[in-house]
Formats: C-alpha cells, sequence, structure tokens
C-alpha cells in the first residue's frame, strides 16, 4: 500500500495517475476532499480509499503495517499568502507529525520541498546540505519549506529512507484548480486562447530584459518519473533538486505555447503585480549532479516537448491525467 497526500491537487493527482501506469493500484489518498473542483483530478482513477488529511495520522496508527512508503505532497503553495500561521500548521508542523509517523513506524518518506527555499539564489542551486541553514527564502511559502528542511536534517532519528525534493516551475496536467497559482503555461493557454495575445511580467531589473527571466521549467510527468525512480531505489537519503538543470525564459515559454496551439505570437508586457514584486524570483536553475549521481538517468523532456504534450493533449481535449 503506497499513501500519497496531497493526492487531489496538482502533482499528488499526477502522482497517482503515473502509479496506476506503473501498475500499482492499492493506494491511499489523503487530502481535504471539501474541495468538488479538484474531484475531476481523480476521475478514473484506481486507487483504495480517500482518507481525509485530518484523520490521517489515527488511520495511519491502525493501518501503518500494510504501508510501504508515504509519498507526501500535500502542502499549501500560495507564494503570495502572508499569514505564517496556514503555513506553520499545513507545510511545516504537519510535516513534522507525517515525518515522525514515519519513523515510529519505520516507513520510507518522500515529501516535497521546494526551489522557493533558495530565494534570489544568492547562495547557488545546489542541492547541499550545509546551505541550508544561510538560505534566505523570499516569502512565507519558501521559509515554510526551509524551515522544515532545517528541522528533518536536525533530527537524530530519520526514517530509514527520506528524500526531500526540490521541485522548481512544475507544470503539465490537472493544476486547472490552482488560480493564480497555476503555471505561466496554463495561464498563457488561457490568455492566447481568449485574447490571441499573452501578456508577460516586465523585467524591473536592469541587467534582464522583459520577458528575459529565466527559470526552470519542469514538466509534472518528470517529477513523478524521479519520485517513482526514489520509491523503487530507496538509498541514499537526502535533499535532491528536481528540475530540467537548464533555465529557460518566459519568452521562450510563451513563444512554445504559441506554436503548440498553432497560432502566431503575439507576446507583451505588463509591469509585475506590486505585491510579488520585491519576492520574484529572476533567476533559478537546478544543479541535477546529485540526482544523476545516483543512477537517475532518464532525460527531462525539453520545454517545448513539455508544453507540446500538455497543450495538445490535455488542455485543447480539456483532459486530466
Amino acid at each position: 500500500m503506497i499513501v500519497v497526500t496531497g493526492a487531489a491537487g496538482f502533482i499528488g493527482s499526477c502522482m497517482v495517475a503515473r502509479l496506476n501506469e506503473a501498475g500499482y493500484k492499492d493506494i491511499v489518498l489523503v487530502d481535504d476532499f471539501s474541495r468538488p473542483e479538484k474531484a475531476r483530478n481523480l476521475a478514473g482513477k484506481q486507487y483504495t480509499a480517500e482518507v481525509d488529511r485530518d484523520a490521517f495520522f489515527p488511520w495511519l496508527e491502525a493501518h501503518h503495517k500494510l504501508v510501504q512508503i508515504i509519498i507526501h505532497l500535500g502542502a499549501r503553495t500560495d507564494t503570495t499568502e502572508m499569514d505564517t500561521a496556514v503555513f506553520d500548521r499545513l507545510n511545516l508542523n504537519y510535516t513534522k507529525q507525517v515525518w515522525t509517523a514515519c519513523v515510529r513506524h519505520a516507513l520510507p518518506l518522500i515529501y516535497a520541498s521546494s526551489a522557493a527555499t533558495y530565494g534570489a539564489g544568492e547562495l547557488g542551486y545546489e542541492d547541499r546540505h550545509d546551505v541550508v541553514d544561510r538560505l534566505q527564502p523570499l516569502n512565507p511559502y519558501g521559509i515554510s519549506k526551509n524551515e522544515f528542511d532545517k528541522w528533518a536534517l536536525q533530527q537524530p532519528d530519520k526514517p530509514y529512507f527520506w528524500a526531500g525534493l526540490k521541485f522548481f516551475n512544475v507544470y503539465g496536467p490537472n493544476e486547472y484548480h490552482k488560480g493564480r497559482m497555476a503555471s505561466v503555461v496554463l495561464h498563457a493557454f488561457h490568455q492566447i486562447g481568449e485574447t490571441g495575445g499573452m501578456k508577460l511580467f516586465r523585467s524591473h531589473r536592469p541587467d534582464f530584459k522583459d520577458g528575459e527571466q529565466l527559470r526552470d521549467f519542469v514538466y509534472v510527468k518528470d517529477v513523478t518519473s524521479v519520485i517513482l525512480f526514489l520509491m523503487m531505489h530507496r538509498q541514499h537519503s537526502g535533499l535532491y533538486n528536481v528540475g530540467t538543470g537548464t533555465a529557460r525564459t518566459f519568452l521562450d515559454l510563451a513563444r512554445a505555447t504559441f506554436r503548440a496551439m498553432g497560432r502566431g505570437e503575439n507576446i507583451s508586457f505588463i509591469d509585475t503585480p506590486a505585491d510579488i514584486r520585491d519576492r520574484y524570483q529572476y533567476f533559478t536553475e537546478a544543479a541535477m549532479q546529485k540526482l544523476r549521481g545516483i543512477g537517475y538517468d532518464a532525460p527531462f523532456h525539453s520545454l517545448e516537448a513539455g508544453i507540446t504534450d500538455y497543450v495538445q493533449n490535455y488542455l485543447m481535449p480539456d483532459r486530466c491525467w
């Protein structure tokens, strides 16, 4: 039995799809299932049970002997949320409970950290443990993820295998419910469809031209492949970056979306919203040597290939994965 938390959400539901494709059907889904707009993410998937996130720990005490691994992807991911209490409860303290339960019941754990932990990148983007204490995330979301990473590294008792995954800019199917926090690809698809054009954020730094801000965009199918690899190998515990290792511009992303939709380019620029301007990352690029060094050798989708698959096989036919 595999437990997936955040299973009705974006990456969580894609992980369930990936597990089903790999032949795994005995899956327990943990989430807040009170949001009906996320229900289609689970339609057609095969699993054993749904457990409300608030009932999960009593459930685990009763069923831990049946569980093989916990894949903890549930989190509050809104980078514009300023209420630290929300992140303390859902990202920090809840994850501490998951970790403690895994130690108590000798269960392996894979959990979602974030590239937001790297802040503006002053210390680079290497997934080394010795820099975690010195990282300076730019928002409460990133702080909550880094605080847990710090806490985990300090623990004398750890799961016999654990991996904290620093996801970079993930995009792909099943994110339609995320609103403002959905990927730029999804926003581009809707803008282009509705207006024929795409508005990108203008640069507010002299060292970056408009639209040439750089991010490591990683397709969600690659993210799930990394998790599946770690689930099967269960060696070399630690923090790992999950990106492509190649930064691309937002202009590249917009152009790939126009092409995937069969539309001519029509790109303009607007000011970055004031509420995120001071916390905006202008460059991210995952150092991938650590993951590659433990044997993960699968290629990652190029930005163009990932966007083409996403747009043509999921967004245009309005399908989930």
